[in-house]
């Protein structure tokens, strides 16, 4: 939502248009957010919402959040070290258990042929 209105400003019907999977209610949800926070503003035109980014507030998250980037980088890697050694070494990501075995005929060709076999 905020990637749109940094775009331009934007009415509310075209910000529920650009979301079809959430209901106006929700986006409307969001918008009051956003704007009890001041990342955006709105104004009235006619029976419409214009709704406006304010880029200075986004410069104040971003002047906070600048404090924490240091941070991030490291734990971000060391993140995707432990899952790489994770995946490699979780026995209980490895299909070990001989019951489990063959038993999706969508990964296994010599099921779905034999399911092929009897028709």
């Amino acid at each position: 939502m905020l990637d749109l209105l940094a775009e331009g400003e934007r009415p509310a019907g075209d910000l529920v248009a650009a979301f079809p999977a959430l209901t106006q209610p929700a986006i409307s949800r969001h918008l009051r957010v956003l704007r009890d926070v001041g990342l955006v503003d709105a104004r009235r035109d006619a029976q419409r919402r214009i709704y406006a980014l304010r880029p200075e507030r986004l410069a104040e998250v971003d002047a906070w959040l600048a404090r924490y980037r240091r941070f991030w980088a490291g734990h971000l890697d060391a993140l995707d070290s432990h899952l790489s050694a994770t995946k490699n070494t979780d026995p209980a990501r490895k299909n070990t258990d001989p019951a489990r075995k063959n038993t999706d005929p969508a990964r296994n060709t010599d099921l779905a042929r034999k399911d092929t076999d009897h028709e």
